[in-house]
């Protein structure tokens, strides 16, 4: 505790652990706990945010808050998951932040609500953006285009640390790629994150050039690098006894 009896400062950036920043603040509506273990409810997204150390209890709480057989994505973590565990993806990604983004409306784009979610969902099946469930958009505003009444692209804020938003699931579908559709969709949505004294940033795969090479143009610049881990819990019957930490 700090003097006068107020909560010392934490020693991070929200947005070195975005993930329980988010689920400790604005999102915590959306959250659920078991231990040390916090994660999003798993029909909102699979982002889980586990101590920096985790030690078998918290392995266990894990298992117990992602379900059986059912899986998880870890941001900033860099773990070892203990034997059982699968993982299905380790991608070296990017963290780049709001420095000098032209932000403006976009008067083609469309707030998309719960009656748009199953060509979301489409969308996102076909061009694969991140993960992305049916209650993914209640995180925050998703934006999309629509040509001849097909959903052709959509962007939309996904974690929300406090004073931060993060832009996520920018998409196009493959016949209307090139037209500029994913970056309007993003800087329409920094527009709206700004005018709520908010800063946007976007985490991206480090692999993905032609996205970071349009993100900085945009006027988004690298914070740092920042690992994505992809888990699935093990079988019930290879999850280990434990006792405690």
């Amino acid at each position: 505790m700090s003097s006068g009896g107020r909560p010392a400062p934490s020693p991070y950036h929200p947005l070195d652990h975005p993930v329980l920043a988010g689920l400790t603040g604005p999102h915590a509506r959306f959250a659920e706990r078991r231990g040390r273990v916090l994660g999003y409810r798993p029909d909102v997204s699979n982002w889980l945010a586990l101590p920096e150390e985790p030690v078998a209890r918290d392995w266990a709480d894990a298992t117990h808050l992602v379900g059986a057989d059912g899986t998880a994505t870890l941001a900033g973590t860099v773990v070892v998951p203990p034997d059982g565990w699968e993982i299905t993806f380790q991608v070296d990604g990017v963290q780049l932040v709001d420095e000098s983004v032209d932000a403006v409306h976009d008067e083609e784009a469309v707030i998309l609500g719960p009656a748009d979610v199953p060509e979301m969902l489409d969308l996102v099946e076909r061009t694969r953006p991140g993960p992305f469930r049916p209650r993914t958009i209640e995180l925050g505003t998703y934006l999309g285009v629509r040509r001849d009444g097909e959903l052709v692209a959509m962007a939309g804020e996904r974690m929300r640390p406090p004073g931060w938003t993060e832009i996520s699931a920018v998409c196009t579908a493959p016949g209307h790629r090139g037209q500029g559709l994913g970056g309007r969709l993003v800087l329409a949505l920094a527009a709206g994150i700004k005018e709520r004294g908010e800063t946007p940033f976007i985490q991206a795969a480090g692999d993905n050039e032609n996205a970071v090479r349009l993100y900085e143009a945009l006027g988004f610049r690298l914070r740092r690098r920042i690992a994505f881990l992809g888990i699935r819990v093990p079988e019930p019957s290879r999850v280990p006894a434990t006792a405690g930490g």
